[in-house]
């Protein structure tokens, strides 16, 4: 379990809103890469083409960063990742500062951005670990002035995605499509950055992945005001970071032209996988402002959908709870860090 210290590295930085780091979350699949490098191609962040895991894998892995043994453990592992790689920072200063002054991963984090920011000449980070969403309370505990984007796309469009990484797995005796789980997956993972940015108060937006795409200059337009940075579409498109001009998709059987990551669904399920897919999650759907596929509602109150939906957010929140705030969470992250 974490401890509580506050971000103790903030007050050796920016402290106004027009420098404060971002976070650019929401569920895997649903626009964050193409929000992030957005942001990354208008200027004056730092360019860091990977998401960091610092929150959800970092800390729960090495335990409470106060303890100077286990911040020498988690340099130790980080040196030997893409995420150390891709910072392009030399060891000696960084390792002094993690050393002297990480109390937290949020201090962690700060240490090594901010580290890349000087670096590069800019003046503010953003990041964009998916996963961050599920851990707002603890990134605001820890780096008080981060503002958060909440990025959200239709459901059934990102658990097609989802579904094709095989990033949700069923459990063991679950015979239902997995694209159903990865469905409620994304509703649970909404629905719990949803209720704790609404603990963020005016850090806290959200912003519709399909406004994004459709009208992408009125939409970047209220996010910088947002951020309060000048997010040019124009200069964006210009410089054209990573998924700005190249779609990072998991259906790579399009062509430039034709691009159009919105709405694949209509053309995707069945009517009878539709159906379930929307007696899973059509009500969060519904009060997100996405209109439902199947018209016939009596068809859609089934209590076996209730049923598998309830199990499986049950089963989520408590692998959460175990792994961000008991010791038990060493052993549910991962231990092999050659992936990230």
């Amino acid at each position: 379990m974490q401890g509580t210290e506050t971000n103790t590295i903030l007050s050796n930085g920016p402290s106004t809103r027009s420098k404060a780091p971002v976070f650019v979350l929401g569920c895997g699949r649903s626009g964050t890469t193409l929000l992030y490098h957005m942001l990354l191609s208008s200027g004056n962040f730092a360019v860091y083409r990977t998401e960091s895991n610092v929150i959800n894998l970092l800390e729960p892995r090495f335990g409470s960063l106060s303890v100077a043994r286990n911040k020498r453990r988690l340099l130790d592992a980080w040196y030997q990742t893409r995420l150390y790689t891709l910072s392009e920072l030399e060891k000696e200063p960084l390792e002094e500062r993690v050393m002297n002054e990480c109390k937290n991963g949020g201090d962690f984090l700060c240490v090594i951005m901010e580290q890349m920011a000087r670096k590069q000449g800019v003046e503010r980070w953003a990041d964009t670990t998916p996963e961050h969403l599920l851990h707002l309370h603890r990134i605001k505990e820890t780096i008080p002035n981060a503002l958060v984007i909440h990025i959200i796309r239709d459901g059934r469009d990102v658990a097609l995605s989802t579904d094709k990484q095989g990033y949700i797995r069923r459990l063991p005796w679950d015979k239902t499509p997995s694209v159903m789980v990865a469905g409620v997956y994304w509703e649970w993972m909404v629905n719990k950055g949803r209720k704790d940015g609404s603990d963020l108060g005016g850090d806290y937006t959200e912003v519709r992945f399909e406004e994004l795409v459709r009208r992408p200059k009125e939409t970047l337009e209220r996010l910088g005001s947002f951020i309060e940075h000048d997010l040019d579409y124009d200069r964006i498109q210009k410089v054209g970071i990573g998924s700005v001009s190249a779609p990072n998709s998991s259906f790579k059987d399009y062509s430039p032209e034709t691009f159009n990551p919105a709405g694949r669904w209509k053309n995707t399920y069945t009517p009878q996988d539709l159906m379930m897919f929307e007696g899973l999650v059509g009500g969060t759907l519904e009060a997100l402002g996405y209109e439902l596929g199947t018209k016939d509602r009596n068809a859609l109150r089934r209590n076996d959908l209730k049923c598998l939906r309830s199990v499986y957010r049950t089963y989520f929140d408590s692998k959460l709870y175990l792994k961000a705030k008991t010791p038990l969470g060493r052993l549910l992250v991962t231990r092999d860090m050659s992936w990230i």
